[in-house]
This record gives structure tokens, C-alpha cells and sequence, in this order.
């Protein structure tokens, strides 16, 4: 078994749910590489959590440039040889357009981040985490995303007429099931931050602080699938009460 701390980056780590994410992980001795769009948050972030005690990087990583991702993963190969876990965190809410006010240019802005975004990243990524024992991938996604929830009538998200963010999170949910299957040496597994059955949400910058949820139990899904043994499932979609439905 290796003896050194076991490694995670988090993508749009500098707030929300990423940087709770981070500070939840770091509490338990891992090395955590935040990632941060803004480098002046993330830093300001990385700092806050190692005052705390945390082993912490900040990870200059925009998503949408493939610049910047190349770099992210050359500067988190200068500390460590192997990462454990990937947690596609950054996302994109859009403008929540209805439908028939909609351009492609919209949709393209919000999958950029939400769905080419965890693309890059993973590849990118890729060597570095099929070096570990048992690597893990997660992706942040949402219950707006799946069209169990989507077309049932008693689900709030199912009145949000929109197109960008939902379609881009049921992209974001394929995607991993397709990794899954191709790459079965590596977890892949989808959370939602939310209560699917108890129709609530977290409360994060996206939606304007006004889920149910705190950030600490938005986050009890993805730390469930980080933490994750090398017995545990792939290809999976969850939330804090158990699986979910696509």
C-alpha cells in the first residue's frame, strides 16, 4: 500500500461546494490540489485551508482553455507522481433562457464548462490517476440533469424552462458512464448535491443561497463517492440519500 497521502484536485475549488469538498478531504490528511479559475480566490481559499492544518496546492485551472488545464497538470505532477482522486467540480449555471429565447452560442458558453470542461480535465489528467492504486472520478452534476426527475411533474426543476445547464448535466451524466465502461481500472461515479426525493437543493453562489441544504450536506454525495474503497461501484449516480434515478 502506499504510504503517502492520498491525493485529490478539485476543480472550481475556491467556493461552494468545491471548497467545502476541499476542506471536508483535507480534514481527513489528503493532499488536496484546489483548483481555481481566479488565482488571486483560489489563493485566498488555499490559504484559509491550510491555516486550518490542510495539505493544500492552488492549482491556477480554467476549464474551458486547454492552456490552462495542460498547465494544471504539469504543476500537479511537479508534487506528486499519482492522483487519486478527480473531482470535476466547476460548473456553469447559464442564464436560464427559456427555450424559445435560447442560441447556440448560450448552450456552447455553459457546455463549454460543463461538459468539454470534465473532458479536458480528464484527459489531461488521465496518466496521473491511472498511476494510482485505486483512482476515483467524480463528476458534479445535478438532479436537473436527469429525466427521471426532469419529467416528473412533482419536481420543482421539472417547471424550469430552460435548456442550457440541464442538457449540459444529462451530457455530463453519459459521459461518465461511458468512462466508466471504457476505463473499468477507474471509478467514475456522478453526485448531485441535492435530496432528489425531498425535492432540495444546496445552497451555493449558483442558485443565490436559496437551497435547504447547507454546502456540508451538499457535499455528503461527492465525499461518498471520493472516499470510496476499491470494491465500490463505477458508472453510478447518487445523491446524499443513495443512488438516483437518471
Amino acid at each position: 500500500m502506499n504510504s503517502e497521502p492520498t491525493t485529490a484536485l478539485i476543480t472550481g475549488a475556491n467556493k461552494g461546494l468545491g471548497l467545502e469538498a476541499a476542506r471536508r478531504l483535507g480534514e481527513l490528511g489528503w493532499t488536496i490540489f484546489l483548483g481555481s479559475r481566479d488565482e488571486g480566490r483560489g489563493q485566498a481559499a488555499a490559504d484559509k485551508l491550510a491555516a486550518g492544518g490542510a495539505r493544500v496546492v492552488m492549482v491556477p485551472l480554467d476549464v474551458t482553455s486547454d492552456e490552462s488545464v495542460t498547465g494544471a497538470a504539469r504543476l500537479v505532477r511537479e508534487h506528486t507522481d499519482r492522483l487519486d482522486v478527480l473531482i470535476n467540480n466547476a460548473g456553469a449555471p447559464g442564464r436560464a433562457l427559456h427555450p424559445a429565447e435560447a442560441t447556440a452560442d448560450e448552450i456552447h458558453s455553459v457546455y463549454d464548462t460543463n461538459v468539454f470542461g470534465p473532458i479536458r480535465v480528464t484527459k489531461a489528467f488521465l496518466p496521473l490517476l491511472q498511476a494510482a492504486e485505486h483512482p476515483r472520478v467524480v463528476m458534479v452534476s445535478s438532479g436537473a440533469g436527469s429525466f427521471a426527475v426532469v419529467t416528473d411533474p412533482d419536481q420543482p426543476v421539472s417547471q424550469m424552462h430552460e435548456l442550457a445547464y440541464s442538457s449540459s448535466k444529462a451530457a455530463l451524466n453519459m459521459l461518465a458512464v461511458r468512462y466508466a465502461q471504457a476505463l473499468p481500472e477507474i471509478k467514475f461515479n456522478v453526485a448531485t448535491p441535492g435530496e432528489i426525493a425531498n425535492r432540495t437543493f444546496a445552497a451555493t453562489d449558483m442558485n443565490n443561497h436559496t437551497g435547504q441544504l447547507t454546502v456540508t450536506e451538499g457535499t455528503d454525495s461527492i465525499i461518498r463517492l471520493a472516499t470510496l474503497g476499491a470494491d465500490g461501484p463505477t458508472g453510478t449516480f447518487i445523491d446524499r440519500l443513495g443512488p438516483a434515478a437518471w
